[in-house]
């Protein structure tokens, strides 16, 4: 394990420079659009920007990289992350955000298919899921220091952006030096949305649902914990929280998916995530109470989307399961763009506490469809996948698994 992390150290150091950069900006925005005078349902069109970027990046990313090669994609899509970066404190503007964002998103979604797919052809089959939980390790971590730089420098002023342009560049440094060839890029057996959703509907339907409540929470969380009287110091640590609850709870929720019908502990997983979204709106003036439903509440929400994938992994053909992981990070995406928009409006309009309801209606909706699908009986496990924890992330992500390899099915 060592030797295999040693020889990717680069990439890993440079992705989480990448990733402790892009954590902060998500929560830096929310706050500093906040005191810019932005209204919620403002900030909920801007946040969802950067998950349009992204859907969009994963279109982008692949015929860049043929074109580029690895490293002159990564210092061309780094190069424009941090100018997009740097625009933010110059162009106080919701129209400008909102573009901004899209460039951002991406850029780093970009960023991301480079150092997954280097890292996926680094790694033997059976070397690949110890590094992709070393990969999922670092974004972990990455995204929790990210939090704990907010309250270095004041909201209003230049120098939190510049850290994140900072951090943007410095990643390109490890990157750039590296003495590991870049691989070849290999395409993937198609796999229409339409045979998705015959396949494996429970996995896109949860897939879509968590973009919906993933993509509220990295873009107006901040702007909850602000109104609920929360410092800068005070968001950073309620955003860690969230994060830390989300890197624990995966393994003994993923592990519990691997021994039950995957679907009924996404229905599960769901439903308490509801209830824990609907408690903390209920109770967020109650002191240390209120860090404690968060943790619960990260806990489950952050489980959603990999036991989705690995229900995805169960449904579909090995030769499918590398276009299957691309088209529900699609989904996941749609999701992410429209959860920050319909969430900001239900907070411009009904007040903070309402993101958490919006959430739990959401999730409400994932059970009780998945509840109706296990009413159908179907259970067919054509390619049985395990769980592994995951962030969001590109749909190279999955060449690290082996269990996406048409091999691991013979």
């Amino acid at each position: 394990m060592l030797r295999l992390v040693g020889s990717a150290s680069a990439l890993l150091l440079g992705v989480g420079l990448l990733v402790c950069g892009a954590g902060l900006l998500g929560t830096l925005l929310a706050l500093r659009g906040d005191l810019a005078g932005f209204d919620a349902g403002t900030l909920g069109w801007i946040m969802s920007g950067y998950f349009f970027g992204f859907v969009l990046g994963t279109y982008l990313s692949m015929p860049l990289i043929r074109r580029l090669g690895h490293i002159r994609s990564f210092a061309f899509c780094a190069a424009a992350a941090a100018a997009a970066v740097l625009l933010h404190p110059i162009l106080i503007d919701p129209w400008a955000w909102g573009l901004l964002r899209i460039i951002t998103g991406v850029a780093f979604v970009c960023l991301y298919a480079v150092i997954e797919s280097w890292l996926g052809a680094q790694a033997s089959m059976q070397e690949r899921g110890r590094l992709f939980a070393a990969y999922m390790v670092v974004n972990l971590v990455a995204i929790g220091i990210g939090q704990l730089l907010l309250p270095l420098a004041p909201i209003d002023s230049f120098v939190p952006f510049s850290l994140v342009a900072l951090l943007t560049c410095l990643a390109l440094m490890p990157v750039t030096w590296t003495r590991v060839a870049q691989p070849e890029i290999t395409g993937a057996a198609p796999l229409p949305l339409a045979q998705l959703w015959r396949d494996a509907p429970s996995a896109a339907a949860g897939a879509f649902v968590s973009g919906i409540v993933m993509g509220a929470f990295w873009g107006l969380m901040p702007l909850f914990a602000s109104g609920i009287g929360l410092d800068s110091g005070g968001v950073a640590y309620w955003m860690i929280t969230a994060i830390a609850a989300g890197a624990l709870l995966q393994w003994p929720l993923g592990r519990w998916s691997d021994r039950a019908d995957r679907r009924r502990v996404l229905a599960a997983v769901a439903l308490l995530g509801a209830l824990s979204a609907g408690l903390l709106g209920l109770l967020q003036d109650v002191g240390e109470l209120r860090f404690g439903l968060l943790f619960v509440y990260g806990g489950f929400v952050f489980s959603l989307y990999p036991i989705s994938v690995a229900h995805l992994m169960d449904r579909l053909e090995a030769e499918t399961l590398l276009a299957g992981s691309g088209r529900v990070l699609l989904l996941y995406g749609a999701g992410a763009t429209l959860g920050p928009i319909l969430a900001g409006a239900s907070m411009k309009a009904l007040g903070p506490a309402s993101l958490m309801y919006f959430s739990a209606a959401a999730l409400l909706l994932l059970s009780a469809f998945i509840a109706r699908r296990l009413q159908l009986r179907d259970s067919r496990v054509v390619h049985p996948g395990h769980f592994m924890p995951m962030v969001r992330t590109s749909p190279t992500a999955m060449e690290m698994l082996p269990e996406a390899q048409p091999e691991a099915a013979e």
